[in-house]
């Protein structure tokens, strides 16, 4: 190292200096973010991760020193020995703004080529090149100020834990693959023909093993992987703050996470997050915001108006009340000046394109216009202002269904969409648990009772006696952690009672022969005295995509995938050689295509 710098050791990073380090002799090392030539005058700005320097060169600069600094270039990479001095101009958008170095050596540690992009903050080029060159890409200043931060969450992450008792412990990246709520992606081994690892889309098992190995408590930031379709917030591998504590209740469980967030926030953003965290039903969440993972930063809940439509004349609200289904509605307060009919008309195919048969709305204007008001009287409708608070100036948009969660889930879509359109403003962190869902949900294609959750799940113990006659009612011992409309983390108490999980496997129709083969070490596990014991697991990526307003996981992953997961970068997945495929057994005589048409 020392031939290759030239003997010369960095003495500071560039972003440190400040008026304290004026006159003293320094080195730094980094790239050449831009170079401004005055003629008898010189100036470089010298970027690393910490920030930005400026060098300086002038007419006391050794004349062979000012032409190798007049022939570098954007992004080369310098180290730069001189004397901090007071600029002559302040520059009061850096941090380093009152203060330059006077350039006594210079040497060039590595060239540059003209980069396909320029490498700052406001760079315009599309994602897809930047992609592409994604370690070009890394070198602005807001994606490495992203992946640092991530870094602090992870510092303070790894101290909380530690300082509360948990025992970091890695599991295994290849292991048997199991049924969970995505395709498994699946390595096939070269020494077992025809059998294959999976990738863990979580630690779950393991996890549970640990407890019953005796470790009380156990955490993680554990790498995951599922193969589903992506969007802005998921990837097909990302990390998860994985944890499990033995002998609790779920208050216990609530109450660590209460106490990391708490902590996560003060010492990596100085923001005081109020505690308890609020604390919702699921049947609360989905009545009055018709998600599971609401955004409480504003209101526009959802209104009950079925007591208030029961009786009248419009035929599509008296059809869905008849068949047991509900009305209900939002209200879009001052909507009404924003809002044109041409405005409404898009919220109302927006809904159908979620699944809706249609929006009856009312713009209660000076000029009142709506879709179905000319089928009630007015007392009717009035009756229909005053559930909803529905007052002049505001927006009503109402759906009926025979089927209410489905109905729900519509218009709490709706709702989201509507603030959009509003340009509602929603600023801060909105924390909030949602609790006591349903252990069971109905799959109507199949007529049957599926599990809401991985069938470890315990159940809330008053609901035991319904779980073969009366499955709607069963509630399950689990706990999601929302922030601004976006799941954080999911979790639960766990089931240790074999005879217990037995019947849980019955109800879900998974056979004895079927739960031996698929979790048959775990449950010979809990035969020799498993503890009480739960846990959950927080999005790492999510979560640091929240605290720093990002748009994208790919902003705070360091080489993320796309929208088809695939990596631009290195091009993978790609295609390996034959003799790779024949020593995994996946090329033999036949392929499997031809196997699987005989």
């Amino acid at each position: 190292m020392a031939e290759l710098l030239g003997g010369e050791r960095r003495t500071h990073l560039c972003g440190e200096l400040r008026n304290t380090h004026v006159g003293e002799e320094v080195c730094v090392m980094g790239w050449v973010r831009k170079r401004r030539d005055l003629g008898n005058l010189l100036f470089v700005d010298l970027r690393d991760r910490s920030g930005v320097v400026q060098l300086a060169f002038d007419d006391g600069t050794d004349p062979a020193l000012f032409e190798k600094a007049s022939g570098v270039r954007s992004e080369f990479v310098l180290s730069a020995r001189g004397t901090v001095r007071k600029r002559a101009s302040v520059n009061a958008e850096l941090p380093t703004g009152e203060v330059e170095i006077f350039v006594t050596s210079l040497k060039i540690l590595g060239e540059s080529e003209t980069p396909p992009f320029e490498i700052t903050d406001d760079c315009k080029t599309g994602e897809e090149l930047r992609l592409k060159y994604r370690y070009l890409d890394l070198r602005r200043p807001v994606l490495q100020r992203n992946l640092l931060f991530r870094h602090r969450v992870a510092k303070v992450t790894r101290d909380y834990f530690d300082e509360n008792g948990f025992v970091e412990l890695e599991t295994p990246i290849l292991i048997r693959s199991t049924p969970e709520g995505a395709r498994d992606y699946l390595v096939p081994s070269r020494v077992h023909p025809g059998s294959f690892y999976a990738l863990p889309q979580s630690p779950q098992l393991y996890k549970q093993l640990s407890m019953v190995a005796g470790f009380d408590r156990y955490f993680q930031l554990a790498r995951c992987f599922r193969d589903e379709d992506l969007r802005a917030d998921r990837q097909p591998e990302f990390t998860q703050i994985d944890l499990e504590m033995s002998f609790v209740d779920m208050e216990d469980v609530l109450s660590i996470a209460e106490g990391y967030i708490q902590r996560l926030f003060r010492e990596t953003l100085g923001v005081e997050i109020p505690m308890p965290l609020p604390r919702y039903t699921y049947r609360e969440v989905m009545d009055r915001f018709g998600s599971d993972k609401p955004d409480l930063r504003f209101g526009m809940e959802i209104q009950d108006l079925s007591d208030a439509v029961r009786g009248c004349s419009f035929a599509v609200f008296s059809r869905a009340l008849e068949a047991g289904g509900s009305v209900r509605a939002i209200v879009l307060k001052g909507a009404a000046e924003k809002f044109t009919r041409k405005d409404i008309d898009k919220l109302v195919e927006y809904a159908k394109g979620c699944g809706a048969a249609g929006v009856a709305w009312v713009r209660r204007a000076e000029q009142m216009s709506s879709s179905f008001a000319k089928f009630l009287t007015e007392e009717e409708l009035q009756k229909i202002y005053d559930c909803a608070d529905c007052a002049e100036g505001d927006i009503l948009l109402a759906m009926a269904d025979a089927d209410t969660d489905r109905l729900l889930t519509q218009l709490g879509q709706l709702r989201l969409e509507a603030a959009n359109r509003l340009g509602i403003e929603r600023k801060g962190f909105s924390f909030l648990w949602v609790v006591e869902f349903p252990f069971f949900e109905y799959d109507r294609e199949s007529g049957e009772w599926l599990a809401m959750h991985h069938p470890f799940t315990a159940v809330v113990d008053e609901c035991l006696p319904y779980l073969e006659t009366d499955k709607g009612r069963v509630r399950a011992k689990c706990y999601d952690l929302v922030l601004n409309g976006i799941e954080l983390s999911s979790g639960s108490i766990r089931i240790t009672d074999p005879v217990l999980q037995a019947k849980i496997f019955e109800l879900l129709g998974i056979s004895e022969e079927d739960a031996k083969a698929k979790f048959g070490y775990l449950l010979d596990a809990f035969r020799y005295g498993a503890p009480p014991h739960g846990g959950m697991a927080l999005g790492l990526d999510r979560l640091v995509m929240q605290m720093l307003g990002a748009e994208s996981l790919r902003d705070v992953v360091a080489f993320p995938k796309v929208q088809n997961a695939s990596e631009l970068m290195t091009g993978c997945p790609a295609e390996v050689p034959e003799q790779a495929l024949r020593d995994l057994g996946l090329l033999k005589e036949e392929t499997l295509l031809q196997k699987e048409k005989e």
